[in-house]
């Protein structure tokens, strides 16, 4: 086992994370920071440091976990929980309060949002409670502090900040009203023991999770979830998640944009209505391969000579390719992939995400890297990561629909090929503007 790998099944092991999901490279500095915060002479010495410290080992969970949330996200999903819960409210007819999960909660946006989102259309305090679980102690510790600066406001509504929050040492501080609502714990998904015990939920919130677990990990998530889940639930999940849980025997609701599912219990058919003359539907045509302007960029170093896939987890960066800012970097990897120089572009890209945060973009060339080199699995994982990121990403958006349609998944490809298309709509209307 490599120096590399070790740790990657470390994570594998503990969390749950397939590191193919978020790029070795990732991983890799995670594993540098930590072996330089804790002194150790080199990774052999971290290693058995990581073996007898918990403490650390939550400390290297910490470092590989990347937060990436705000107020609100996927508004349409919020806005289908409160007509959900009203109704659900209804059925009840006081019999209990709704009970509502949120795992991951993060820093604690989501869970706060839900219970927003509730009071908001008059839901009454005593009629529900948001449980909020996550793995990382230290994200929950902000959630318990809620206190918010800018980048957990994003998006053109935020009239909620005004109602909920007030300004406090140059922070938004959450009202007491709606951090009663919420209840904060530590838990990890792949504990058989969460929430052992517990009654079940109505609704649960698990977006952007699935993406970053292998297949079998994947599976065994959704039995859990399943479980958590009372039989008239509803599970809302991420963008980029909704042709897996298809697969695995859950339908949409049918409310645009809220990636809400409920259990299916016939079998999961993913044909689109044929014709009378029963021939199978075409799959959504390819998208264009995307093309920028020509302009004169920095040499990028072979391949042949700057080896990323055998950078060993200790050595600098600055030996494969010179240091560079994000703007001209992402430049340069569109360039190489149009002009068909694959392993130059990858290789970009690789060093893009060892040196920078994570980006839309850098997912959606190594997916069609990926594409163009025939790894269809590969492929999907970037893209999911670029929807992750950038959920209305037209480019991957149709790109992911083709490959789906390309495996017979043509209900899931549909889906994607529509956001696409909504996509660009929109994003047409903004240039008019």
């Amino acid at each position: 086992m490599t120096d590399q790998q070790r740790f990657f099944r470390f994570l594998q092991d503990r969390i749950g994370l397939d590191a193919s999901s978020v790029g070795s490279a990732m991983i890799e500095r995670a594993v540098r920071l930590r072996c330089s915060a804790a002194k150790a002479h080199d990774l052999d010495d971290y290693w058995l440091m990581l073996q007898q410290s918990v403490p650390e080992q939550q400390a290297l969970i910490e470092a590989v976990i990347v937060p990436e949330t705000w107020f609100f996200r996927y508004p349409e999903s919020f806005a289908a929980l409160a007509r959900l819960a009203s109704e659900r409210l209804a059925e009840l007819k006081g019999a209990r309060p709704l009970r509502i999960l949120s795992l991951p909660c993060s820093t604690g946006e989501e869970p706060y949002s839900i219970a927003m989102a509730l009071l908001d259309v008059g839901i009454a305090a005593h009629q529900f409670k948001v449980v909020g679980i996550d793995i990382s102690p230290q994200s929950l510790e902000q959630a318990g502090g809620a206190l918010y600066g800018r980048n957990s406001f994003r998006g053109a509504n935020l009239a909620f900040r005004e109602r909920h929050f007030v300004l406090q040492a140059g922070k938004h501080a959450l009202s007491k009203r709606v951090r009663n609502q919420v209840q904060l714990q530590v838990g990890n998904i792949l504990d058989p023991e969460l929430l052992a015990g517990e009654p079940v939920f109505d609704f649960v919130f698990c977006r952007n999770l699935l993406i970053y677990f292998d297949v079998p990990t994947q599976k065994r998530v959704f039995e859990v979830l399943k479980a958590l889940t009372c039989e008239q639930g509803v599970l809302f999940i991420g963008p980029a998640e909704g042709s897996l849980l298809a697969r695995l025997g859950m339908r949409p609701l049918g409310i645009a944009q809220s990636f809400a599912f409920v259990r299916h219990d016939e079998p999961t058919v993913v044909d689109l209505p044929r014709p009378q003359s029963m021939a199978p539907p075409p799959p959504p045509p390819p998208p264009p391969r995307p093309q920028l302007a020509a302009r004169p960029l920095p040499q990028v170093v072979p391949i042949s000579r700057a080896r990323p896939r055998q950078v060993l987890l200790g050595e600098p960066a600055k030996a494969m390719l010179p240091a560079q800012e994000p703007t001209t970097l992402l430049e340069q990897i569109a360039s190489l992939a149009n002009e068909g120089k694959s392993n130059e572009a990858r290789a970009a890209c690789e060093l893009y995400l060892q040196r920078h945060a994570p980006d839309a973009q850098v997912f959606y060339w190594l997916g069609l890297l990926s594409d163009v080199a025939g790894k269809t699995l590969e492929a999907q994982g970037f893209y999911r990561k670029a929807l992750y990121l950038q959920p209305q990403h037209s480019e991957a958006l149709a790109h992911l629909a083709v490959l789906l349609a390309s495996q017979g998944d043509m209900a899931g490809a549909r889906r994607l090929q529509e956001r696409a298309n909504r996509s660009e709509r929109n994003a047409e209307s903004e240039r008019k503007r």
